[in-house]
């Protein structure tokens, strides 16, 4: 009889050359030459930071965008079409070169880091606002012209009617597009590495440099560091949309 062929399988590495594997890939996380979660700190710092900023100035840009003042109204027209579509890039380094080091504005910042994360909240809120902007004068084109209209004819002034009546029922009306303009702010805080803050992106940058022997791990815990701020963030606000919905 004719002996069978052993099946041949897939061959394993030794356990020793595994365990060597693992351990070129996650030594520099155990060693703490890297402070990962302070850097992830620095760019929730900036989120949330810009995140008020942006919403306080969209606000008020959308206030500028619908006012009946011709000047204001031109004034937000134009701040809207021009910064939305210069790259945040330029605008972060601008506000380095320009304010900082051409004019010496330092935002009250005393050291380098301190300035250059006060600048970076800056550009990030000066850009981020033309969006929230926007994204607010969709809602307020969403309230029925006639409520605005009542409200005039019992006295209510311009601001007044803003306040109290459009801009609550607009801010329930966009919770969701808010909440892109907030994941995408998230991600828009890697540009701030540019001028040296010391955020995720930064690090990142770094340990590519030091860690060439690792780069799908590093790649891999920044993404589900990023992931792990922006798909949260999503899901409650998308839920927070859904329970304030102005039902028409």
């Amino acid at each position: 009889m004719r002996r069978r062929p052993p099946v041949r399988g897939r061959r394993r590495a030794p356990p020793a050359i595994l365990g060597r594997a693992q351990g070129i890939v996650f030594d520099f996380l155990d060693s703490g030459q890297y402070d990962l979660l302070g850097a992830f700190w620095v760019t929730v710092q900036l989120t949330l930071y810009s995140a008020v900023g942006s919403l306080v100035w969209g606000t008020v840009l959308a206030g500028m965008r619908v006012s009946p003042v011709p000047l204001m109204r031109a004034f937000g027209t134009a701040y809207v079409n021009l910064v939305r579509n210069t790259p945040l890039t330029l605008l972060i380094i601008g506000s380095s070169l320009g304010l900082s080091q051409t004019l010496s504005i330092n935002l009250g910042g005393g050291t380098f880091k301190e300035i250059g994360f006060r600048l970076a909240v800056l550009a990030l809120t000066a850009y981020t606002g033309t969006f929230v902007c926007e994204a607010l004068r969709s809602g307020i084109n969403t309230v029925p012209v006639g409520q605005a209209e009542a409200a005039r004819a019992l006295g209510l002034s311009f601001f007044q009617v803003l306040t109290l009546i459009v801009l609550p029922q607009a801010f329930r009306a966009v919770i969701a597009p808010l909440a892109n303009v907030l994941i995408a702010l998230t991600k828009n805080t890697t540009v701030a590495a540019a001028i040296g803050v010391a955020e995720a992106a930064l690090l990142m940058k770094e340990m590519i440099e030091n860690e060439a022997d690792a780069l799908f791990a590093v790649f891999g815990i920044f993404a589900l560091g990023f992931c792990l701020l922006t798909l949260p963030t999503g899901l409650l606000l998308g839920w927070v949309a859904k329970r304030v919905a102005v039902k028409r």
